[in-house]
């Protein structure tokens, strides 16, 4: 069986989005009614600046007792996210979520079109299994170099 790329697996494929200087609240609010768990903050243009992910709203707002109705997303965002291609297959993306830290990668075309965000969520536990099998030999081969 071949193995599917993010792009496949992506059952989201609307760019949820907010500007600036929206709210956390109101970051809070799109990522509930759209059932997803994170939203990318573009410019007018269209550029992406950051992503607010539900672990962000943990770490960077409530544990540090933020007002979400007066802390803005571009506060607390990640900046300039990793991004990813469409044709990644899902391990790939999975192992660079394991060896990086983090649980949502944006993904753009070539032409730099935002396509959505892929989320550990999306992938199956088989895709997993191959990118924990990966990231344990990245991690021996590492030890063995020194």
């Amino acid at each position: 069986m071949t193995e599917r790329t993010i792009f496949q697996s992506m059952p989201h494929r609307h760019v949820i989005s907010l500007g600036p200087q929206a709210t956390i609240w109101e970051a809070a609010s799109v990522m509930t009614k759209a059932n997803c768990g994170s939203v990318l903050i573009l410019d007018l243009s269209g550029k992406m600046l950051g992503i607010v992910t539900e672990r962000d709203l943990m770490t960077r707002v409530l544990a540090k007792a933020l007002n979400p109705a007066t802390t803005l997303v571009s506060e607390v965002m990640t900046r300039n996210p990793h991004c990813v291609g469409p044709d990644l297959l899902v391990s790939d993306a999975v192992l660079i979520m394991i060896e990086r830290g983090f649980r949502h990668l944006p993904v753009v075309s070539a032409a730099g079109k935002i396509l959505g965000v892929f989320s550990a969520r999306d992938a199956l536990p088989r895709e997993i299994g191959n990118a924990v099998t990966m990231a344990e030999f990245h991690e021996q081969v590492n030890d063995a170099l020194g």
